[in-house]
């Protein structure tokens, strides 16, 4: 079991068959639209974030309260000034959250309206517990507050696609995690490799 404590990646794909509402972590990296320094500036091989940063954070750690099998650690996220790094774990409490059948019409956490059959019954779990409804839901709220603190609605704050690896081994984890934490040191190359992935 991979334990949270404090190179190259290969472009990732969504994998043909995979769960990506299985337990386990998950690292993920989101690119500005158009690469702009959004976010704040490195200064002294530290970043200061913006107002339009500290959005981007509130809405990482935020997605930890809105999701009851998401957790989320701050040693694990940066904020850089064209992107984000952050590690996502979904824990072992997704398959309650799946499988315990809710009253007909209760809304789900997307809130969609739920089939009137109880979810363990159905073929395929909610698409709104997946990675990627993860990943749709922070960048909508981020894109959303940072549009109405800059009056500029409709604008366009994320690249379209984003970069995810599933971390498999406690060597992944560490050298992941030392990366997140190295970022600012690193961000002349960084600036470079972020966009060649996604």
């Amino acid at each position: 079991m991979i334990n949270h404590q404090p190179s190259h990646h290969r472009r990732s794909i969504r994998l043909k068959g995979y769960d990506y509402t299985s337990e386990g972590g998950y690292f993920i990296t989101l690119v500005t639209h158009e690469r702009q320094n959004l976010f704040g500036t490195i200064d002294n091989d530290e970043m200061h974030l913006n107002p339009l940063g500290e959005v981007a954070r509130d809405e990482w750690f935020r997605t930890a309260q809105l999701r009851s099998y998401v957790e989320l650690f701050d040693d694990e996220f940066i904020v850089m000034p064209n992107h984000i790094h952050g590690i996502i774990w979904i824990t072992g409490f997704v398959e309650a959250y799946c499988n315990t059948p809710l009253p007909n019409n209760t809304p789900s956490p997307n809130n969609t309206p739920l089939p009137d059959k109880p979810l363990e019954s159905m073929p395929f779990r909610s698409p709104g517990i997946g990675i990627g409804a993860i990943i749709r839901g922070y960048k909508s709220a981020v894109t959303k507050r940072i549009n109405l603190l800059s009056h500029t609605p409709s604008t366009p704050v994320w690249q379209r696609n984003y970069y995810e690896h599933i971390i498999t081994t406690d060597r992944e984890y560490e050298a992941i995690a030392e990366y997140i934490y190295f970022n600012p040191l690193n961000w002349g190359a960084d600036e470079v490799n972020v966009a060649s992935r996604v």
